[in-house]
């Protein structure tokens, strides 16, 4: 038997596909931002938090950050240290966010990019 959801159930299930709606429409371009940031402070940080990430990236929208770190953490580029910090987004109100560093395969992407940029520069 199934049972009707109730009117909070079914306005908080349109919040989220308007959401994941949101998320899917980001451009290539902010994708590879998030990307570009994460290895950096991968390589520059033994850790870090998405506080940092956000310091550096322009406003990607609600939740963006989050499913892109998400996607890298799934993809073995980054994996969580098991500590965890307060968020410092206001929207959050503190609430605690992982500390992240590069997996193996995270810092040789991250290294044969950097390889790849010194090339591009010398060859320039």
């Amino acid at each position: 038997m199934t049972r009707t959801l109730t009117v909070a159930e079914r306005l908080a299930s349109t919040e989220k596909d308007a959401l994941l709606d949101d998320i899917a429409s980001h451009s290539e371009w902010d994708r590879f931002l998030v990307e570009q940031a994460v290895l950096h402070f991968g390589e520059t940080h033994a850790e870090w938090s998405c506080n940092q990430i956000r310091e550096v990236l322009p406003d990607l929208g609600r939740g963006f950050l989050g499913a892109a770190i998400n996607s890298l953490r799934t993809g073995g580029i980054i994996e969580r240290t098991g500590q965890y910090v307060p968020s410092t987004s206001p929207s959050t109100h503190a609430h605690v966010i992982a500390v992240w560093r590069l997996t193996a395969d995270g810092r040789r992407i991250a290294r044969q990019r950097r390889n790849a940029r010194a090339q591009q520069r010398r060859a320039a």
